[in-house]
């Protein structure tokens, strides 16, 4: 294993490590960079296909979204609406902060167990971003990623691309697609 992997992996496992027992105090307060997130049941689409789960999971998927106490969506606290011009309006930007596959592979495994997934095959999974990069999701943050049925492209990334050209030409407001993409990606920035 080289040592860059090396240092990915024990980076994955301080994050792992570090979420465990954050989410075990009680009077623990989130940090301004994690989106909040209601939980209200949301309907699923009626065309969602059910995935078959194994029901041992922590997480539940609900039709094609994802569950909002495992992945609630994290923004990047680089990207603001000032900033836009200079990062996620730049073509090209989500290549500078994506993380790379070892990264996203190691983390997509653990959460294909997570949710319970029947089929375990990473192949069948994107390990897909709630808030894309394009829209200033945190690139690396756990609860901002999620092993999402399928294949890319997929109708997410074309919401994705409608919120982003909305968010850079000022039809909308960085903040707001954030929080409707985390929301119900199927029906932002609409």
């Amino acid at each position: 294993m080289k040592i860059w992997e090396k240092i990915v992996l024990l980076i994955v496992l301080l994050t792992i490590l570090s979420f465990l027992s954050i989410s075990y105090l009680p009077s623990f307060k989130k940090p301004s960079s994690v989106l909040s997130v209601t939980t209200t049941a949301i309907p699923t689409s009626p065309t969602a296909t059910p995935i078959p789960t194994t029901n041992t999971g922590n997480c539940q998927i609900r039709g094609v979204l994802p569950d909002p106490s495992c992945t609630p969506g994290a923004i990047d606290v680089k990207v603001t609406q000032n900033n836009i011009d200079q990062t996620i309006c730049v073509k090209g930007y989500t290549q500078t902060v994506r993380p790379p596959v070892s990264y996203t592979n190691t983390l997509k495994k653990q959460q294909i167990e997570a949710y319970g997934y029947q089929d375990t095959d990473l192949r069948d999974y994107e390990e897909d971003h709630l808030i894309s990069l394009e829209l200033g999701g945190n690139p690396t943050d756990p609860k901002n990623l999620w092993p999402e049925p399928g294949a890319s492209p997929n109708l997410k990334d074309k919401i994705e691309n409608l919120c982003h050209d909305k968010v850079c030409s000022g039809q909308i407001t960085l903040s707001d697609a954030q929080h409707e993409i985390a929301i119900d990606w199927q029906t932002a920035c609409q």
